[in-house]
Parts: C-alpha cells; sequence; structure tokens
C-alpha cells in the first residue's frame, strides 16, 4: 500500500514540476469566487464543529482519558 502511494506521489510531482510556463491571470471575478468558496469552507467546518462538538469532545476524552477497566 505504501508504495502504490509512493508512487502516485511521485508521479503528481513530476507531472507538477515538469509544467511549461503558462500564460494566464486571475480577474476580479476569479478571486471574488476563490474568495466565496474559502468563507464557504471555513463557515462549514465551522458549522459542522457546532453540531458535533458533545461527539468531537467526547471522542479526545476517550483518547487522552483511557483508564483501566477493571
Amino acid at each position: 500500500m505504501k508504495r502504490k502511494i509512493r508512487i502516485i506521489f511521485m508521479v503528481f510531482c513530476g507531472i507538477l514540476f515538469s509544467s511549461k510556463n503558462v500564460y494566464a491571470y486571475l480577474d476580479p471575478g476569479s478571486g471574488s469566487y476563490i474568495l466565496q468558496i474559502l468563507i464557504g469552507v471555513l463557515l462549514g467546518g465551522a458549522l459542522a464543529m457546532k453540531l458535533f462538538w458533545s461527539n468531537i469532545k467526547l471522542f479526545f476524552k476517550n483518547l487522552f482519558c483511557r483508564e483501566k477497566k477493571q
């Protein structure tokens, strides 16, 4: 499994670093769209944290406060 991941990572890096010059630009509309996506992701993450806060707190409590069962 690790070998497959390593091969995929190497292929990805090879494609990423072997690209030629790209002559493109970001207009204000593109920047606004990227900003909207970023805000949506942050607010969605905050809502998920709010909805599942008790489950998250219980997970970390069980993870760090393990007691010996008798």
